[in-house]
């Protein structure tokens, strides 16, 4: 039944390797955790260019880093708080570059882990994950001549939307106790925010499919590795209420992820995807190239 769900959803923004190489798992009570995850994302130009920047532009070039504090508050859920600083850059052919950096959107999250089932081959779990995402956002980038640049070359929104979650782990895949199946799939809800403008939700599955070919007795140090999948799919932006056609569309990357415990409560990850096939509508960026890494240090706090 879990490898059926796993189907399902592999059949969107990428976020990359998160603070922890499985996702269900919330942390332990009184647990804590520390984070920086940095991703850089290269998108491919719209195929018919317009002679100004269109209004549903995304950035060719940005770089976002996610500083991460999560607490785990109680058995089975942990809140987590992430605070981004976002760069933009747009810039094709002969257009000038143009973009700049800023705060992001802030996002608030609750993850409760609803099931958890262990077994002699390992541990099976699932979770669900949601909050919002508040515009505290920088949104007052302007371009070489003044004009405000677009909502999407900004770092924020500008609108107030909703992050919703649903995750599992199952270890010892195959009846291969250092096999695990991962599956992160999450959508961001958007409104309506900056410039009359209601960018297109996003949905993703991320699928890792790791091995841990060493673990030291102690558990301090371990690796991960293994092969990602991650399908994006992204909905038309609404300007002015007027739907704009051809601004959404699907990419699916394909890729590999390495998470490494230096020492316990730390470790790194980096991650790298690239562009396997998308979508071809005249407005739609497609991802190209997704390259992230991080370090992550977990502690106990004590209220």
């Amino acid at each position: 039944m879990w490898l059926m769900l796993v189907v399902m959803f592999c059949a969107s923004t990428a976020s990359g390797q998160g603070s922890a190489p499985e996702t269900a798992p919330p942390l332990f009570p009184g647990g804590a955790l520390i984070s920086y995850n940095s991703i850089f994302t290269t998108r491919g130009p719209m195929l018919r260019m317009p002679g100004s920047i269109p209004g549903t532009v995304r950035p060719t070039l940005s770089h976002e880093g996610d500083f991460n504090f999560t607490w785990g508050f109680y058995r089975d859920f942990d809140l987590t708080v992430l605070l981004p600083i976002v760069t933009n850059h747009y810039g094709v052919g002969g257009t000038p570059d143009v973009g700049g950096t800023g705060l992001g959107d802030a996002m608030v999250l609750v993850k409760y882990r609803f099931y958890r089932r262990d077994s002699p081959r390992g541990t099976t779990q699932a979770s669900v994950t949601l909050g919002p995402k508040i515009p505290t956002g920088r949104a007052d980038l302007t371009g070489g001549n003044g004009v405000r640049l677009p909502p999407g070359l900004q770092p924020g929104s500008g609108s107030t939307d909703l992050f919703l979650a649903a995750n599992g782990t199952y270890t010892g895949l195959f009846g291969i106790k250092r096999l695990v199946a991962d599956e992160d799939f999450h959508s961001l809800i958007r409104t309506q925010g900056q410039q009359a403008t209601r960018l297109g939700s996003d949905l993703e599955s991320r699928f890792w499919l790791s091995y841990r070919p060493y673990e030291s007795k102690n558990v301090a140090r371990e690796w991960f590795v293994g092969p990602v999948f991650t399908w994006l799919h992204s909905q038309d932006d609404r300007i002015a209420g007027i739907t704009q056609r051809g601004s959404g569309g699907d990419v699916l990357l394909a890729g590999i992820t390495t998470y490494v415990g230096l020492r316990p409560g730390m470790h790194i990850w980096l991650a790298a995807d690239w562009d396997v096939t998308h979508s071809t509508d005249v407005l739609f960026m497609p991802v190209r190239r997704h390259i992230s890494f991080g370090i992550t240090q977990q502690f106990r706090l004590h209220l």
